[in-house]
Parts: structure tokens; sequence; C-alpha cells
């Protein structure tokens, strides 16, 4: 922080930004990232970017800002179904939801869990769509030793205060190419490429020189949180798997999950409580959950009269969205405290 006082350099691409840009391109092996001030700023920028029009499909279970940011960008979301084990987009629903009008998938890798991104490119290919990717829950994450941002056309980040590794609020796009790259360093500089050259409509979008230097100092402890969050997944994970009615959101074996959320389902026909009531419950004892992601983006009162909201078109989203439960996860929680968590639970299920 003295430094950027000392060299009254606050903003416009200082030199902790592009410091930041490169040690995050090296920790997350990527060849282009470009920094922006928030994720949903990453997302409306990178569509921009391709200059899309006409239709976008996406999942309804994901975050406001996923969809919101379709709609600011003139394109009309719509709405497929989800996988029921993966809670991603269902390759198929999509397939289904493709018209002429459809310009780009939009899928969410939720919760850290990879998309089918074989599928999604095979689909992207064969209709001639882009592919973007809300990466905002994908910090880390590798498929068989490879980082899930590489595949599609372009994957933004989001790093708020409430994510693994985070600049407090800030994002990022992840791209492959140079010359996108630089058309999106354009876009969020309000598309000024010198003192007398203005080359885009762009917006201003740049990340500060202070969120630069929180998140540089976030990096060197993000391996550190990610082991200590490791430790109370496994709690989590061996106190609660046996409690009927309550299933654990399981990563795969090959896959390096992002550690940003613990998630269990319950399921109502099986559980002595359903989430609504575990959720209101838990509070009593200063346990705070989030019940992400409900509602579903389909049920806002600006989304809910699409054709593609409607319940029968969503019935796995709509199940799902009535089942999870992201329980407490960062590192400061403490074993302990992690251990007393699962007790409550089981007390409040088992009795």
């Amino acid at each position: 922080m003295r430094g950027i006082w000392d060299r009254r350099w606050l903003t416009n691409n200082g030199p902790l930004h592009d410091a930041l840009e490169q040690a995050l391109c090296a920790h997350l092996r990527v060849r282009h990232l470009s920094l922006i001030n928030n994720g949903t700023t990453a997302l409306t920028i990178a569509f921009r970017a391709f200059e899309l029009s006409g239709e976008v499909i996406t999942t309804p279970f994901t975050s406001p800002a996923t969809v919101n940011a379709i709609t600011w960008c003139g394109l009309m979301p719509v709405f497929a179904d989800i996988d029921p084990v993966t809670l991603a987009l269902d390759p198929a629903a999509v397939e289904r939801a493709i018209t002429s009008r459809t310009a780009a998938i939009v899928p969410v890798h939720i919760y850290g869990m990879p998309c089918h991104v074989g599928a999604f490119q095979r689909i992207a290919d064969e209709h001639g769509l882009r592919l973007v990717y809300d990466g905002a829950h994908a910090f880390g994450t590798e498929i068989d030793g490879e980082p899930v941002i590489k595949f599609g056309d372009a994957t933004i980040l989001s790093f708020h205060a409430t994510k693994l590794f985070n600049t407090a609020e800030g994002g990022a796009i992840v791209i492959q190419g140079t010359e996108l790259k630089r058309r999106i360093d354009l876009l969020k500089n309000l598309g000024i490429d010198d003192e007398i050259t203005v080359r885009l409509p762009g917006i201003n979008a740049k990340m500060s020189e202070f969120a630069a230097a929180l998140g540089l100092a976030n990096l060197e402890r993000v391996e550190e949180e990610r082991r200590r969050r490791s430790e109370i997944a496994e709690i989590y994970r061996a106190r609660l798997m046996g409690i009927a009615g309550l299933q654990i959101f399981e990563i795969p074996a090959n896959v390096r999950q992002s550690c940003q959320y613990f998630v269990i389902r319950t399921d109502n026909r099986l559980c002595r409580s359903s989430r609504d009531a575990l959720y209101e419950n838990l509070k009593r004892f200063n346990v705070f959950t989030r019940r992400y992601f409900f509602p579903l983006c389909s049920t806002f009162p600006f989304y809910r009269d699409l054709p593609s909201s409607d319940d029968r078109n969503l019935e796995v989203a709509n199940r799902v969205a009535e089942e999870v439960l992201c329980l407490p996860f960062y590192g400061s929680l403490g074993t302990n405290a992690a251990h007393r968590v699962c007790d409550i639970i089981e007390y409040l299920l088992e009795t």
C-alpha cells in the first residue's frame, strides 16, 4: 500500500495490476488473462467482445449475475435444465433449446464442479456457437490435471470477497488468443488506445491498484487456505455421510476442486427435516448457511414469463433448488468448530 501512495498511481493498469495478471497466469497455468473490476462486468465484457446478438442458453441454477449480464448486453436468456449429478447445465437440454437465434452457450461450473466440457464443445462446434463459461466458483479447478478455465472461448472468474481467492471486488476473463486479449483490454478501458485514440465503445471496468495489492497478498495464502478448507471438508464428509436423507455433493476423484463451497442436499422423502427447516433451525445455534441457489433465476419477476422458465422445462433445477445447503466453509472456522457444526446437524436430524 505504501508503494501505491509513493508512486501516486492508483488505477489505470498500474504496476500492481500488471503484476497480479502475470502472477495469476502463472498460478492458474493459462496464457492470457485480463483483470476486471468484478465478475459480473467480466461476463458483460466477454459477451461484448464476441459481438453477440440473439439468444444465449444458460442455467437458472446460478447467481443472478450470470443471467443479468446476458440481459444487460441486450441478449435474450434461454433457460435449460441441469444435470441431476453435476448440477451444471445438461448438454442434452441445451441441444433441445438451440434455435436459429442462438448465439452462445453459458454454462456455469457450479460449486467448482466442472461442466461436461467435451459435450459442450462438440455442441458449440456443430452449431457454430460461442462457448463462454461462468467460472466464478472454479478458481484452481482442474480436470485430469488440466485447468478447467482453459476450455471454451472464454471463462470468467470472480474475485469477490466471498471467494476462495479474492480482491474484495474483482474478476477476470481468461482467453486463449492475444488478439482477443487486446480487444478485451480496450473494452475495459473505455476503448482508449492512447491519449488521442479511442478504438472501441468500451466501458470503465479496470481493476484498481488497491484491489490488485490485496490480490497479490491473498495469492500468497490461497493454497494454505485451500489446505485448511480441505481438512474441514473431510470432517463434514465423514460425519454427515451416514445421516439418513442427507446427500453430500461429491466432486469426482479426477477433479481438483476449488474448495469454494461445501454443499449438502436434503432428500425430503427420507430426511427428518426439510432444507428450509434445517436452514432456519441451524440459525438457533448461530450456524449460518446459504441456500445457493434459491430461488431460481427463472422465477424472478423479469424472467418468469419467458417460455423457457416454465417449470416443466426445468424439473431438475426446481427440485435441486429446494434441496441444497452450503455449510460454513472457511479456513479459520477450524476443525473443532467443523465438528460442532456436525454435532448440531446430527442433533437436529436424528432426534
